[in-house]
């Protein structure tokens, strides 16, 4: 999935973001789609938010309709992203700002060229965080550091961001892509449940007591196992060859 030009520099106008929201919403409905890969235009990964729109909102008094609508589109697309069976792989090609940074923060894994920069941008502008990113970051970075980043108000370069840990590799421009779907294919490969069931427990395992995350993890992994996955993937340990997951069909 790339964004053209004009919306990796100006990607969260109602339209766009609406648009963007039901292309994710039809791969992650789609149960062939085991993996999506996002990628943005030129220096740009995603800016964020139109600035004009903003600008129009203010003057004919609808800019709090307008964030707000902005963000029931894209606070719910990122929950699918995170709690969805499908790896999300964010290649990050250029800049990504604002509510454009929460949805490369979204991902999975993060590949990202050295030349690209990680952009708080709300304070330069007056606004507190949204896209989720005082939630994701900390956990990627530690509290301290993310409080940093927003309150300095200074862009990460793309070795910094790999240094602090908020993406997962650096790789040339050439070979971004390519790398991306590399990943893709190989965390899309695994059972649809140890996808899903990994991603969520993950995600719980920050808030929650052990006591809580063992249950989780206990109804889970009865869930899986009882899924032609986890069969598939016992009679090929047994037979000492590779498994291959979800070729089967739902009775």
């Amino acid at each position: 999935m790339t964004l053209s030009a004009a919306a990796s520099r100006n990607a969260f106008s109602t339209d766009s973001m609406q648009s963007m929201a039901e292309i994710f919403d039809g791969l992650l409905d789609d149960p062939s789609v085991r993996a999506i890969v996002m990628t943005g235009t030129g220096k740009f990964f995603c800016a964020g938010a139109d600035i004009d729109e903003f600008a129009s909102s203010i003057d004919d008094g609808t800019i709090g309709e307008v964030v707000k609508n902005l963000t029931g589109i894209l606070h719910p697309l990122e929950l699918r992203i995170r709690g969805s069976e499908t790896v999300f792989i964010a290649a990050i090609n250029g800049a990504a700002a604002g509510g454009g940074l929460g949805l490369a923060l979204v991902a999975d894994y993060r590949v990202c060229v050295p030349q690209a920069k990680l952009a708080p941008a709300f304070f330069s502008l007056g606004l507190s965080p949204d896209g989720g990113t005082t939630w994701l970051l900390p956990r990627l970075v530690g509290s301290q550091r993310a409080k940093r980043f927003f309150f300095d108000n200074k862009p990460w370069t793309g070795e910094q961001a790999l240094e602090f840990g908020a993406v997962d590799e650096l790789v040339d421009s050439t070979d971004l892509v390519e790398r991306a779907v590399t990943i893709a294919a190989k965390w899309g490969s695994w059972a649809e449940m140890s996808r899903r069931s990994t991603k969520q427990l993950l995600d719980a395992s920050t808030s929650t007591f052990m006591e809580t995350q063992l249950e989780f993890e206990r109804a889970l992994i009865t869930a899986s196992s009882l899924t032609p996955d986890f069969a598939e993937g016992v009679t090929a340990f047994l037979e000492k060859r590779k498994p291959v997951f979800g070729v089967f069909e739902e009775e």
